[in-house]
């Protein structure tokens, strides 16, 4: 796919000083589009579940999409299906919680594509029991991917937008990020934490163009829930959900490509819930 000069890609601004006052940084007219054509977008942890769908929904928008995962096997088997439904995609091997992984993939994905415009670090996993059982090990694995690589997933790629003055990263958090979960305490630490991230960035990123949100499903039988959630705790999910059912990965599909679009120009900072009525709840 042929890209215009970065000044003429939608979602570009000329780079700017970083502290320059606001009435010197160049302003469009707002924009009503939900459209992503011409933009780059990466999906970390986009071979299965809520990572996959947004990868398809990103380049159903108009986006030229590549996806990272760490199982080479799944990850082939994605990228297989992207491509033949959008051809173009890419599929890159990465396991971003190892020392390096990140810059490697940044270069990688940099020079097949071209700059990053869209970043959504989607790795996540989770073990449920009593807390009073964690072992070190367990935690530290559970925070190594929810946390710290989706930190550094931020940084590499964000300083590469923050060079170019425009850029968008939609996090993923969790209805765990704003209640007590029980039974998944690192996993809940990591996902308050991914709010932590994303509202902080948005703060400090937004005078240099980047935009920084997440989105927090609800309860969606994707391949993680399906084999890490006991009946007993599928069940209280359904009757806690005032909709009364899970939601369907696509569902989660339309707030991610708003949160990318330049329809979101004026968004950063932003959680949105697509919990059908979770939080909403109080009985």
């Amino acid at each position: 796919m042929h890209h215009a000069p970065d000044a003429a890609r939608p979602g570009r601004r000329p780079a700017v000083p970083p502290h320059a006052p606001a009435e010197a940084r160049p302003m469009s007219a707002p924009s009503t589009s939900l459209s992503l054509a011409g933009l780059n977008a990466l999906v970390i942890g986009g071979s299965s579940g809520i990572g996959e769908a947004i990868a398809h929904g990103y380049a159903e928008a108009g986006a030229r999409v590549a996806i990272a995962a760490r199982s080479p096997d799944k990850l082939d088997a994605a990228a297989a299906r992207l491509a033949a439904a959008h051809p173009g995609s890419k599929g890159y091997v990465a396991d971003v919680t190892a020392d390096g992984e990140l810059a490697r993939l940044a270069e990688t994905v940099t020079r097949d594509l071209g700059p990053i415009d869209v970043l959504v670090p989607c790795q996540g996993t989770t073990i449920i029991k009593p807390t009073l059982d964690f072992t070190q090990e367990e935690v530290e694995f559970i925070v190594r991917t929810n946390q710290t690589s989706v930190f550094f997933s931020c940084t590499v790629f964000g300083r590469l937008m923050l060079e170019r003055g425009s850029g968008a990263i939609v996090n993923i958090a969790s209805l765990s990020a704003h209640r007590g979960w029980p039974k998944a305490c690192p996993y809940a630490m990591t996902k308050h934490a991914v709010v932590g991230l994303t509202q902080t960035l948005a703060a400090e990123w937004a005078p240099q163009g980047v935009r920084v949100n997440a989105i927090s499903p609800g309860f969606f039988m994707t391949e993680l829930n399906a084999a890490k959630m006991p009946p007993d705790r599928k069940e209280n999910a359904l009757r806690r959900t005032p909709m009364g059912r899970w939601g369907k990965t696509q569902e989660l599909v339309g707030a991610a490509v708003y949160l990318a679009s330049p329809a979101a120009s004026f968004v950063t900072g932003t959680v949105i819930a697509v919990d059908g009525g979770y939080l909403a709840s109080g009985i």
